[in-house]
């Protein structure tokens, strides 16, 4: 499963960057840059064959691809001869007008771009479901030791209280909540609550959250105690829990929820338990061995969760909330960059690409387990949101980065004259002390990750 997980995130990865590779090779055609070579992924060559002056391939390994543009060996021919000017033959790089070489280093981030979009669309046109929880909180402090209070306890929220919209934006489940507020950390957002018969509206600024990056306010999910599946060998399957059971309390303490049972577990750690349960309007008890693995305890039960179905209702409207979804994930990736300059800890808030190759194969090979439609949907929407973070990442100025290349065009394009070599190799000399550094700090996050610290 590890090596089935790794190919499909190499994959999914590499679906990403030959994209990218994809919008320059386009660019470059069409203002008459030649392409030496054009490969669908890395290294030794499968196959290929040779169209005009571009040689395309299918490499071995499918990590993205390269777009090799004729002349691009001049930057390191003219640093080698002491040139002052980069060699600008004619159908070079080099020798198109500088406004064509930002177009076509614009062409790979605004392909990532367009892939989002049209992902997105796609989505929203076919529609998908997720698994989720009610709308319904419970406070984080009630069941942690928590020094000071958090946004939601100080806004007067309760534990019960259904949270149904955000700003005026319906809120129809936990996951809903989840994004709203992670998306809000360090803005003033309006809260629309039920309580019991009430109706209340609530104002808080979410905090920022340092390991992630992202707002938080301390809520959990209100979570009935009803049983969805019962493992296999698991201690409640041994017991004979069954699905749809109704825990009602455990060792005669009664339970309304999930984070009462975790709690009860946490500080008794039993070594058997008597379960209260209703099954089709009955009562009975059981008795369960829970399993101990990591200092965790489990009762070998998964909790039901409802169902939500996100479709647009029309083609136009697919266009419209592809659109804005595109928009809403720019945005949000901009704003967690600069969460980066915020306190966020970059050893947890930034990937490495090993972390990134896990994490797009474990979300490809876990949605697929709740069928094919949903397993496309929430792998390709993860794509598209990694697109995203290739497109404005590859846009910061910064040298070796498309950024930088485009930064240094235009200042050729004001002066009316070529920037220096030597004045190149320094700015971009600097851009590869930067990249190896954001290497380095993200490989050494992905050892911490996949040690599990």
């Amino acid at each position: 499963m590890t090596l089935i997980t790794i190919l499909l995130g190499l994959i999914g990865l590499g679906l990403v960057v030959f994209v990218h590779e994809l919008g320059h090779f386009l660019m470059a055609r069409l203002f008459g840059v030649e392409v030496e070579e054009f490969s669908l992924g890395w290294g030794p060559k499968i196959w290929g064959f040779k169209r005009g002056a571009t040689v395309y391939r299918l490499s071995a390994f499918p990590v993205g691809g390269y777009c090799r543009m004729k002349g691009e060996d001049s930057y390191r021919k003219a640093i080698e001869e002491k040139l002052t000017d980069f060699p600008r033959e004619p159908g070079t790089y080099f020798a198109a007008h500088p406004l064509k070489r930002i177009i076509i280093s614009l062409g790979g981030p605004i392909f990532n771009v367009i892939f989002a979009f049209l992902v997105f669309f796609i989505i929203m046109a076919f529609g998908y479901s997720v698994q989720t929880f009610s709308n319904r909180i419970i406070l984080a402090e009630e069941f942690s030791a928590q020094a000071a209070p958090l946004p939601a306890s100080r806004a007067g929220l309760q534990s019960g209280d259904f949270i149904e919209a955000i700003d005026g934006r319906t809120i129809a489940s936990f996951s809903d909540l989840q994004e709203a507020i992670a998306l809000s950390a360090g803005k003033l957002i309006t809260l629309s609550v039920r309580r019991g018969t009430s109706s209340l509206n609530l104002q808080l600024t979410p905090e920022l959250d340092t390991a992630s990056g992202a707002g938080r306010i301390g809520i959990y999910p209100w979570i009935e105690p009803r049983i969805a599946a019962v493992p296999a060998d698991g201690a409640a399957f041994i017991a004979g829990v069954k699905p749809g059971d109704l825990i009602t309390a455990v060792d005669g303490q009664p339970v309304q929820h999930t984070m009462d049972i975790s709690r009860y577990l946490g500080e008794k750690t039993p070594a058997k338990l008597v379960l209260s349960l209703l099954r089709d309007g009955q009562e009975l008890v059981v008795n369960v061995v829970p399993s101990y693995q990591d200092n965790a305890i489990s009762l070998g039960v998964l909790w039901q969760t409802s169902t939500q179905l996100i479709k647009s209702p029309t083609v136009f409207h697919a266009i419209g909330d592809g659109f804005n979804e595109t928009a809403s994930t720019i945005s949000s990736t901009f704003k967690g960059l600069i969460s980066l300059f915020q306190g966020v800890n970059p050893l947890t808030a930034l990937s490495g690409p090993a972390r990134i190759t896990w994490i797009v194969g474990q979300v490809t090979t876990d949605s697929f387990e709740s069928g094919v439609q949903n397993g496309l949907a929430s792998s390709f929407n993860f794509l598209a949101i990694l697109s995203i973070g290739l497109f404005i990442m590859n846009l910061l100025p910064i040298p070796v980065l498309d950024g930088g290349w485009i930064v240094l065009f235009v200042i050729e394009l004001i002066r009316r004259k070529p920037v220096q070599v030597k004045t190149v190799f320094r700015y971009q000399l600097i851009g590869l002390f930067v990249i190896l550094a954001l290497f380095l700090l993200t490989t050494v996050g992905d050892i911490l990750f996949f040690s599990g610290k």
